[in-house]
């Protein structure tokens, strides 16, 4: 028998393009009876059959032609509003008076004859899931992708599953069909089409960080939805999704007009003497602690002309805006990691719009903060634990961001709680620890365009008939990936999860990034204050022969170019291929032995495998499914790049096959870069985590 994510694979696209493209026109030469042969209801059986509740948005699902998918096999999960929330919706839609551009958002007349081919599209798609998803996994906050491409998010409050805030689930919810799961709700799901600054002119409260948009001109850089130029495979061997466009996404962290008033603010030229008093000395020459712009010799300037870049109105409002589009369930990972200890903090960087600067996420006691600084971080006085009471003391709380992020067509307004800052403490004590980057969340990209951690049936639907667990990079499409050799490097991205056949795997943050071929890429590294730094690569080794095995490559340094000329070698090529041996005696290339094998917990073997420039994986970082942490995997490895001068700029790593079999791969899975405070501490040890 056909299957129906196949036959509607054409239909699935045109679906998501407005009318003048012809919606509908592929379900002309389908094999009907093919498609309707359940016992029980469909989704769509048990719209059609309760006319009463659900005939509106019934209704428009046939417009896009998706009542004749939900009537068919797979599996979905569709979001049901009732006749009365329709009409209540489209009667808002009409109402609308705030697009001038666009005029009843496009509707011809009030009611549903009135909705354009393209709003009953999007309305559809919005309800629609290709996974099936339960009430309790929405119960404690998490963010979805659906097939518009555009995420709901669901809280819980008073009234039970809020999703996007205004919705709830109804009574009739978790009802089992025979191609999905429907829940009632509510509301119509409510999305905006306005860019991240025009989203915030609907919330007053943030009124002051909105002029300081509009006058530094940084609002009209949060426009941007889609990046030109990229080279897009037409197929892929393994038949790995292929993104058929790479979306560009903002996060815009933002203190509430409340918030600034209680720092005397209460006007955007309020906000630029108080944005003069933290930065106007950050690049002072021996006092000075922005050493991008020290070394550079940029001089900040405090004028009235808000759009210079070196403003310190807009040196402030650039330190809240990442290029990435991160929901509250994606600051930090600290559900999808497999660092399951709770000795092992969640923690995500992400670099902001102020040059080469980074803002630390962490996860604790329930909240997220933003560069919250504990001392001696990532030291310890005791072995395999993180020290004794008192040795990590709270420098600096940090700024609490709250729960509820506002969504934009573009990307997320996260509020905060106090005044976000480029301060001395963040390069001079937040940012003195073991910094770990998951390589994909360097390709931020991949979360931008729902990607990052996607659930293999998601990924199944998206492209049916292929292979559901991996997605390939196109040439381009990430600004930190440089890809030399297009068609012979081929760049995957794998969302490894629980759900997935990879239990004995060890990847940092449950997934990780693969290149195949002849591959020669570079991989920008996240920027870091000045000092001297080990740069290190965790990754698993894997021998043998197949498709499954591991590569050998020469890693080169770029400081400041990804040109090949100008990089240079970081000592000899890593051979991925050679697994430790577990045999209870020390390996003689790398010095690793389990460490329980040992007296001491491995700690004078810690030492060995330095000199011969490896680490074991953290103590901290588990095995799926099992109790087997990396530390004690002989696979699972860190190697010492290089011990190096950075200085708070451009660096690029670029791994290029030493082989001619283009069967071996590249495994990359995080990088660490540790400064020599911790590394090389007279006082203290650097912690197994």
């Amino acid at each position: 028998m056909k299957t129906v994510n196949h036959l509607f694979r054409k239909c699935l696209i045109a679906a998501m393009l407005p009318a003048t493209f012809g919606l509908c026109a592929c379900f002309e030469d389908i094999d009907e009876s093919d498609l309707y042969t359940f016992t029980g209801e469909t989704i769509e059986d048990y719209l059609a059959n309760r006319p009463e509740q659900f005939s509106d948005f019934n209704y428009i699902l046939s417009r896009t032609g998706y009542d004749k998918i939900l009537s068919s096999y797979g599996v979905y999960t569709c979001f049901a509003p009732g006749n009365e929330a329709v009409q209540h919706y489209i009667d808002s839609l009409y109402d609308d008076e705030t697009n001038v551009e666009l005029p009843h958002n496009g509707m011809t007349q009030r009611g549903l004859e009135g909705l354009t081919d393209s709003l009953c599209n999007d309305i559809a798609l919005y309800h629609l899931l290709y996974t099936k998803l339960l009430s309790v996994n929405m119960s404690k906050g998490t963010t979805i992708s659906t097939i518009l491409k555009r995420d709901i998010n669901t809280t819980t409050d008073s009234l039970g599953v809020a999703i996007n805030v205004n919705t709830h689930l109804l009574t009739n919810i978790d009802i089992e069909l025979e191609n999905g799961v429907l829940h009632e709700i509510d509301h119509v799901f409510t999305r905006s089409n306005n860019f991240v600054s025009g989203e915030l002119e609907r919330h007053p409260e943030f009124s002051i960080i909105l002029d300081a948009l509009n006058v530094t001109g940084l609002a009209d850089t949060l426009t941007q939805t889609t990046r030109e130029g990229v080279n897009y495979p037409e197929s892929d061997p393994e038949k790995c999704y292929i993104p058929e466009e790479c979306k560009v996404g903002f996060t815009l962290f933002a203190e509430s007009n409340d918030v600034l008033q209680k720092e005397g603010i209460e006007s955007v030229e309020d906000l630029a003497e108080y944005a003069r008093q933290v930065y106007e000395n950050c690049a002072r020459v021996g006092s000075g602690w922005y050493d991008y712009y020290r070394n550079n010799g940029i001089t900040v300037s405090t004028g009235t002309d808000y759009h210079e870049a070196n403003n310190v109105l807009n040196m402030f409002i650039r330190y809240h805006i990442v290029r990435t589009s991160i929901p509250t369930d994606h600051l930090v990972y600290e559900k999808e990691s497999n660092c399951k200890s709770p000795k092992c903090p969640a923690i995500n960087y992400f670099e902001t719009m102020l040059p080469y600067t980074l803002v630390r996420l962490i996860y604790q006691n329930g909240r997220i903060y933003a560069n919250r600084w504990t001392e001696n971080f990532s030291l310890t006085d005791q072995v395999g634990d993180l020290g004794t009471p008192g040795m990590h003391p709270l420098r600096d709380p940090g700024v609490e961001i709250s729960s509820v992020a506002i969504q934009a067509l573009n990307g997320y307004i996260h509020p905060i709680k106090s005044m976000l800052l480029y301060k001395a403490n963040v390069p001079q004590g937040v940012l003195k620890e073991r910094m770990r980057f998951d390589d994909a969340a360097i390709l931020h990209e991949l979360l931008t365009n729902k990607l990052r951690h996607v659930e293999k049936e998601i990924l199944g639907g998206m492209n049916p008939g292929g292979l559901n667990t991996k997605v390939r990079i196109p040439d381009g499409w990430c600004e930190n990936l440089i890809i030399y050799n297009g068609e012979q490097s081929r760049v995957k991205y794998l969302p490894i999860q629980g759900s997935l056949p990879y239990n004995a795997w060890t990847s940092w943050e449950s997934d990780e990034v693969q290149a195949q071929g002849k591959y020669d890429i570079a991989l920008r590294l996240p920027p870091v204050p000045d000092g001297i730094y080990e740069i290190r690569m965790g990754y698993q080794a894997i021998g043998g022969t197949g498709t499954g095995n591991r590569g050998m490559m020469q890693i080169f340094l770029g400081d400041g170019t990804y040109d090949q000329a100008s990089m240079v070698p970081l000592g000899i090529p890593l051979d991925m291929r050679k697994v430790p041996s577990d045999n209870g005696q020390v390996d003689v290339t790398t010095g690793w032995i389990k460490p329980s094998n040992t007296d001491d917990e491995g700690v004078e073997t810690d030492i060995a495998m330095r000199y011969l420039g490896y680490m074991r994986g953290s103590l901290g970082q588990y095995t799926m499914n099992s109790t087997n942490t990396a530390r004690s995997k002989n696979n699972t490895l860190r190697r010492i790049l290089a011990k190096v001068t950075l200085h708070q700029g451009e660096y690029w790593l670029r791994f290029k096959s030493v082989l001619e079999d283009e069967t071996p791969m590249l495994h990359l899975d995080y990088l660490e870069l540790v400064p020599e405070d911790v590394f090389n501490n007279e006082t203290y040890s650097e912690d197994m985590y």
